[in-house]
């Protein structure tokens, strides 16, 4: 049985992003939710303003489950595809209603230490997935009970999954989260990431239709 969660706060919060594109949030945290770390779940549009507990009303709303990435979300590193990806997801939940669960689960599960060992193998030939194997880590350590346990808290049964990871439908299915369709984000593809996201997409089965980058 999923261990309940329950909303700690709930509070307000302008977002702006680099670009200029801003949008209002409503930024929630909980309280029992097993890794004991300090996820946050933003209400994006139909789903800013309250904890809607009588939606049924309301679409499907449109969640996107996005592991934190300090390189990618705040400093703009190019070899990833993270900040473009939650940029991007932003302004979709924002048009649609729904969910962005801000997951505190840096480089795949290992932490941002072994994140920058991790590149440091890549930068010797090994891809993201061998270098994560090397430093005696899981390819994908990534579990995502505590997004099953926010959306529960938050009386979200079924998703729209915004995400290209056949592996994040799947374990929400298995925690009880209808998903009723999965949804893909854009592909944001430059040569500092090419390498890496064929990786995803030939590796891990992510829906990625790659083009070559000039």
């Amino acid at each position: 049985m999923l261990p309940l969660a329950t909303v700690r706060t709930q509070v307000q919060v302008p977002l702006r992003f680099p670009d200029g594109y801003s949008t209002t949030a409503r930024v929630v945290t909980f309280t029992g939710l097993v890794d004991g770390r300090e996820h946050l779940a933003l209400g994006l549009g139909d789903h800013a303003t309250t904890l809607r507990r009588d939606a049924d009303d309301l679409p499907v709303p449109l969640v996107r489950p996005h592991s934190e990435c300090l390189t990618g979300d705040v400093f703009g590193s190019q070899r990833c595809d993270c900040g473009p990806q939650l940029r991007e997801a932003a302004e979709r939940i924002t048009v649609a209603g729904g969910y962005l669960l801000y997951l505190r689960q840096e480089g795949r599960g290992i932490g941002l230490y072994a994140k920058m060992e991790a590149y440091a193998l890549q930068d010797t030939g090994l891809d993201t997935y061998e270098a994560n194997l090397a430093l005696g880590h899981d390819e994908d350590a990534r579990d995502y009970t505590v997004a099953a346990q926010m959306l529960r808290a938050l009386d979200v049964t079924r998703v729209a999954l915004l995400s290209n990871n056949p592996d994040k439908a799947e374990q929400l299915v298995r925690l009880g989260v209808s998903v009723t369709e999965r949804v893909p984000t854009e592909v944001h593809l430059s040569p500092a990431n090419a390498g890496y996201l064929a990786t995803k997409a030939r590796h891990a089965a992510h829906t990625l239709q790659l083009r070559p980058t000039r």
